[in-house]
């Protein structure tokens, strides 16, 4: 049985930077969420509390690249108030992929345009909501083990995908 690691926001969580859920983002997936969860193959995870941030909590954006080059050493994590907040987005990846190799996960489907789990789209680190190509945190620590990631945009693709044989 096919087992997906989600981002608590897209269950109804208020684990958003806002306190906030993204539940709203999902309105075409929610059956199917319900009846995954039902049948025990979702595993719920919030990387940015994970790693030890609160909720409410100042936003963050990737500043000097995406997560690949945040997990390469080579950009941070930074909020708006201009707190670096690297090692905590970095902890709360590793929590997110321990997760989802403990319960044998080899999907994700994760918020997006996020510096945690933006999937191939994040903002790109200025504070004006601009858009960038590129991976969050956990979503490129994800990539690298093998997991495969997608956004509440490729919900097709997420079907098609849980319903393969294993």
């Amino acid at each position: 049985m096919k087992r997906l690691l989600v981002s608590a926001c897209l269950l109804g969580q208020p684990v958003r930077y806002d306190g906030e859920s993204n539940a709203n983002k999902v309105n075409q997936l929610a059956e199917q969420l319900r009846q995954w969860q039902q049948q025990g193959r979702i595993i719920a995870v919030c990387p940015e509390v994970a790693g030890g941030l609160t909720t409410p909590r100042p936003a963050a954006e990737i500043q000097g690249g995406d997560g690949h080059d945040v997990l390469d050493g080579k950009a941070k994590v930074i909020t708006n108030q201009g707190d670096e907040v690297t090692a905590e987005f970095t902890s709360g990846a590793e929590h997110a992929l321990a997760l989802a190799q403990k319960y044998q996960a080899t999907a994700a489907l994760l918020a997006a345009r996020s510096p945690s789990c933006g999937t191939g789209r994040i903002y790109n680190g200025a504070f004006q909501r601009q858009l960038t190509e590129g991976d969050g945190v956990t979503v490129a620590l994800l990539q690298r083990h093998g997991i495969q990631c997608f956004s509440p945009d490729d919900h097709a693709q997420l079907c098609e995908w849980m319903n393969q044989p294993d």
